[in-house]
């Protein structure tokens, strides 16, 4: 498939990307960029913190619950703290998406925390998911400690809320950005669409008489 490029933009403290990032590869028709950025940093990054009671956030505990079941994923399980600064997260999954290990990171970091429970502000664990994807904990460790590593994280969510990106999960196609439950349903249509009329264009200009002597 032609067209735009998509960008998948995550932050692995998010549910919300959690649930999106185990559906991207089976729903959208062609492949995503994933890119990592710090949603604390978008214009409407949402933080996990301002429930007003208990009850408001057992509420939407219990959504998140039911939407992972809907979806046939594994039992959602919460990290202790949560929500938890996922920044140590976030260095290394952009040290995964210099070395071309994006993906099988940030799943596998996502499930640590979200299936597993176990909250990615601890070293620990961000180590073991890394180990998931054949990530040497030594390399790891230094590639998070360089200062180039956290600006280039920074940059890159720049760009985003420079896209229009407000919040994850959120996927960015051309100039279009998708974003909320229905994201990755609306930017597949948007790609199957854009591809058909590549397709249609391409055939017509096939059929075309061509001039000549």
């Amino acid at each position: 498939m032609t067209g735009a490029a998509a960008s998948f933009y995550f932050d692995l403290a998010s549910p919300l990307a959690y649930l999106a990032a185990e559906r991207v590869l089976h729903v959208l028709p062609g492949p995503a960029q994933w890119r990592p950025v710090l949603a604390r940093e978008l214009p409407g990054g949402e933080r996990f913190e301002g429930f007003r009671c208990g009850q408001e956030r057992d509420i939407f505990r219990a959504e998140l619950a039911r939407r992972a079941r809907e979806l046939e994923l594994q039992p959602l399980r919460w990290p202790d703290p949560f929500p938890f600064d996922s920044e140590l997260a976030m260095r290394v999954a952009t040290y995964a998406a210099s070395i071309g290990r994006a993906v099988g990171f940030a799943q596998a970091a996502f499930r640590q925390a979200f299936a597993g429970g176990h909250s990615l502000q601890e070293p620990d664990n961000v180590l073991i998911a890394a180990a998931a994807c054949e990530m040497h904990p030594a390399a790891v460790q230094a590639a998070a400690e360089r200062p180039s590593l956290q600006r280039q994280l920074l940059a890159c969510t720049a760009d985003a809320a420079k896209q229009g990106v407000g919040d994850v999960p959120a996927i960015l196609i051309g100039a279009r950005v998708f974003a909320g439950e229905r994201a990755l349903e609306q930017a597949a249509a948007h790609m199957r669409a854009a591809a058909g009329a590549q397709a249609t264009a391409s055939s017509a200009a096939a059929a075309a008489p061509t001039g000549g002597r």
